[in-house]
């Protein structure tokens, strides 16, 4: 099936019930047929429902659904884009072991991968998303995962999937993509050769602000990359706390299942059913959003462009932004997505037009119907000093936009009376 078909109908057979939409499983427990029934299920000689901080009805339409569109094998949802980063990295590390991430990452990336996982005993390496050859000098043999975003944010620059994941299978290291601002509608990295994909459901997936989320993909044939490989012995040894399993001799995705049997069962970030069903409404519409999203942004990112104020506009849509060839060569139809940021002159100046916008809404949230406006180095990475700021891409008079669905017309007046004030 197509893209717009699999958003609609992927993960769900109707013929259970009846009915059209997909229903809210609203319940924390399931009954058993018998003791038995009960007994296969906790030793997975039966796979069903047992409790929903592991599984959900709901919650696996939709899982099904994001993975089908990610051309993924398998995904686990979770309650926050945040636990889902950090199960795609619990998953692989341990104590002593570390993980490359790019500078150019989201700022709750940054603080998640250098401040709070150290305290775990893992330490997080840093690569400039522009030189993924330097990648080749952090690895070593207690490295277990590059983590990187296919549009950054909010520096928006355009990951080189190609060159980080010959580099990663050298070495047989994993790699994970937080694809949030692309969306599968845009970007499918696993078709790039990247291994994980990660999303905050948050953001474009409920695309109204409605809920928080997350979700994290494996691509298939992943156990290939596992079996055998002393990185991850842990999938290829018996699991003391389910049994003796041993991941990667299962006929299932090996990844999502060790997360979701061993993360979600002990640390419990698991979304409600409803979120689930929030997001299901959202991924119907999803690839017409992002049409219209990225089509708003080229036309507003032109008008900053032109505009004597604005020092610099990244916007990989643009022809002029030095991204824009790995847009032709990794992104669908040339779209985007519709997150940009432009430069101005100095942290004051930046505050002074959000405060001046009348559409725009000053919110830290990206992804929504409504369009949005950050001033990042003061909120979402306020927390970074003024050397990491510049090291991710994000000086102090840079303004993030989240380009809604309004009329770009109307949105281009507002920028335009803003910076004019």
């Amino acid at each position: 099936m197509n893209e717009q078909t699999l958003a609609i109908h992927a993960g769900y057979d109707g013929n259970e019930f009846g009915t059209m939409a997909v229903p809210i499983y609203q319940t924390t427990a399931y009954q058993f047929r018998d003791a038995q029934h009960a007994a296969n299920l906790f030793e997975l000689k039966e796979l069903g429902n047992i409790y929903t901080r592991l599984m959900n009805p709901t919650t696996d339409v939709f899982e099904k659904r994001f993975a089908a569109l990610e051309g993924g094998a398998a995904a686990i949802a979770t309650a926050s884009g945040m636990s889902a980063i950090f199960y795609a990295i619990a998953n692989v590390a341990e104590a002593g072991d570390n993980v490359l991430v790019a500078k150019q990452v989201y700022g709750g990336t940054t603080t998640l991968t250098g401040h709070t996982i150290r305290r775990f005993g893992i330490e997080a390496r840093y690569f400039d998303v522009h030189k993924p050859e330097e990648l080749e000098g952090m690895i070593d043999e207690r490295t277990k995962l590059i983590l990187f975003e296919s549009i950054t944010n909010p520096s928006i620059d355009v990951a080189d999937f190609s060159t980080i994941t010959e580099i990663a299978r050298r070495h047989g290291v994993l790699t994970c993509t937080d694809n949030t601002v692309a969306t599968p509608v845009i970007c499918r990295p696993l078709d790039h050769g990247v291994d994980l994909v990660v999303h905050s459901a948050s953001k474009y997936t409920t695309g109204q602000g409605l809920a928080i989320g997350g979700i994290l993909v494996e691509r298939e044939n992943l156990v290939e990359a596992l079996k055998g490989n002393e990185r991850y012995y842990h999938f290829n040894e018996p699991d003391p706390s389910y049994h003796g399993l041993v991941y990667t001799d299962l006929p299932l995705p090996p990844f999502i299942l060790r997360a979701r049997l061993a993360l979600l069962r002990d640390l419990g970030a698991a979304p409600s059913p409803f979120n689930s069903w929030l997001y299901i409404q959202g991924l119907e519409t999803l690839p017409l959003r992002m049409r219209q999203h990225s089509a708003s942004a080229l036309a507003i990112a032109q008008f900053l462009e032109s505009h004597p104020k604005v020092k610099k506009v990244n916007y990989p849509g643009l022809k002029s932004d030095p991204n824009h060839p790995l847009v032709q060569k990794y992104f669908k139809e040339g779209m985007a997505s519709g997150l940009l940021s432009f430069e101005v002159e100095g942290r004051e100046r930046a505050q002074r037009i959000a405060d001046a916008t009348k559409i725009f809404k000053i919110v830290v949230n990206i992804g929504d119907s409504k369009s949005i406006i950050t001033h990042p180095a003061s909120t979402t990475h306020q927390q970074l000093s003024p050397e990491e700021l510049e090291a991710a891409g994000v000086p102090e008079g840079l303004i993030r936009l989240s380009i809604g669905l309004e009329d770009p017309e109307d949105l281009i007046e507002d920028l335009r009376q803003a910076l004019d004030a």
